[in-house]
């Protein structure tokens, strides 16, 4: 049974990271989505509320599950059975910093492997933080994440 650990803070998650889920539900048994408890960035939702938020976009697809999480993605991908951890590759910035973050992955357990997803061309430009900033600043982002997840964003900066 493959299995597959797709982690991130997801603050908000956007129809990028819908995209690589549900793309990935089909290629992999089962699908964990890692929202991470504590990332070093200020957050506009906690992690029930990210975890929630992105469950709800994904429903209706039975293999993939949303949960919290602490600590190495490595070690986390270990404990819940997982064969690779997922990322989800924009551009060239993107390429760079994955990268990176996958030799230190590889460092800390060679056993589990990296597997990048290249974003769909649509989604290429999408940021939590410049949705975020978007909706801040006025802008529409509707267009950029599931709808509920639009209504939480603009309930938040009421």
């Amino acid at each position: 049974m493959s299995k597959a650990f797709y982690p991130g803070s997801f603050d908000p998650a956007h129809n990028g990271h819908i995209d690589v889920a549900t793309r990935a539900s089909k290629l992999f048994d089962e699908v964990i989505v890692g929202v991470y408890d504590a990332p070093p960035k200020t957050l506009m939702f906690d992690t029930d509320e990210r975890v929630e938020l992105f469950e709800e976009a994904l429903d209706g697809i039975g293999n993939v599950v949303v949960t919290p999480f602490t600590g190495l993605a490595p070690a986390v991908a270990k404990e819940v059975g997982a064969d690779v951890i997922l990322r989800g590759l924009r551009a060239a910035y993107d390429f760079e910093q994955e990268f990176e973050m996958s030799l230190m992955w590889r460092n800390l357990s060679p056993d589990v492997d990296v597997i990048c997803m290249m974003s769909a061309l649509e989604h290429q430009f999408i940021y939590s933080s410049r949705i975020k900033e978007v909706a801040r600043l006025g802008g529409r982002i509707d267009n950029l994440v599931p709808k509920h997840i639009n209504a939480a964003i603009l309930e938040r900066l009421d």
